[in-house]
């Protein structure tokens, strides 16, 4: 496996080579990831310049939006090449108010699954992260059991999981092959804040990925809210002569080649950059330099 492909589903009759890095679509909504963005248009011209520059692997949905950017991806890239790979997550929903909402009963989760392939004019979805809010009523293993059976009629062709905690990636793993996990990770948040509003987090999960071989798909990759450690990024990315972004990924690429990363943006000329991050190397100097 080279540091810019990696294998979704090693070991099954239909593996898919993901492309690093991939590409986000969370951000195409409208405010607050609510409604339509400001400008379609350009939103579906990023999806096809994503297309264009090589990306084959794009996350997104049904609660985006909600249902904003299925359409989107639809809009702008069906009917699909055969090398493309869309991957979506199930167990949330938004509420009237604009409230992020568990959704994770078996009835949901079938209601989701539905909803995705007719927002993504799909017969089988090729990649679904099943995770499930802190708070959300049922079983975990009910839920993860309905998204087996949803994988055996056909409706999904690889079931990954997203939020996921050390125990149920343990109680996953024992399930079905899980495909991929998807977990808040970056260079500034890497460990669980047991306060965090987004979930889990990467860094006690990348490890078990990389001992099972599943390939790990950090989200808010880029994030940079935190104070410390940022000047580094800076210094070092000017001595490189490349954006605080870029090294964002490039240290994110060169961490484990189990790393998929999937940063968003609503610029062209930011996407265009991204992508030229699985480009740049970091010497073992520089990744000390960073910490």
């Amino acid at each position: 496996m080279s540091n810019k492909v990696i294998i979704i589903g090693a070991g099954t009759t239909s593996p898919l080579r993901a492309r690093k890095p991939g590409y986000g679509t969370m951000r195409l909504t409208g405010e607050n990831f609510w409604g339509e963005p400001k400008d379609r248009d350009g939103a579906i011209a990023l999806l096809r310049r994503a297309a264009a520059l090589g990306v084959n692997f794009f996350d997104t949905a049904d609660f985006y939006g909600p249902g904003i950017t299925n359409k989107l991806l639809a809009d702008a890239l069906y009917p699909y090449s055969d090398d493309l790979i869309i991957a979506t997550k199930v167990g949330a929903k938004r509420g009237a108010d604009k409230s992020w909402l568990p959704y994770g009963k078996p009835d949901e989760l079938r209601k989701s699954v539905e909803n995705n392939l007719k927002e993504l004019k799909m017969e089988q979805l090729p990649l679904v992260h099943f995770g499930k809010a802190a708070n959300s009523p049922g079983d975990y293993e009910d839920g993860l059991g309905t998204m087996v059976d949803l994988q055996k009629e056909g409706k999904i062709l690889h079931l990954g999981l997203s939020n996921a905690s050390v125990d149920q990636f343990n109680t996953a793993i024992r399930m079905v092959n899980i495909a991929s996990v998807e977990n808040m990770y970056s260079y500034m948040q890497r460990v669980t804040d047991p306060g965090s509003p987004y979930g889990f987090q990467g860094g006690e999960i990348l490890p078990l990925c990389e001992e099972h071989q599943v390939p790990f798909i950090p989200f808010f990759s880029l994030q940079t809210s935190l104070p410390t450690g940022q000047n580094k990024m800076e210094e070092l990315a000017a001595v490189k002569g490349v954006s605080v972004a870029q090294l964002n990924i490039a240290w994110l690429l060169h961490q484990s080649e189990w790393i998929l990363p999937i940063p968003g943006t609503t610029s062209i000329h930011h996407l265009e950059e991204n992508i030229k991050a699985a480009d740049i190397s970091l010497s073992k100097e520089e990744l000390d330099f960073l910490g």
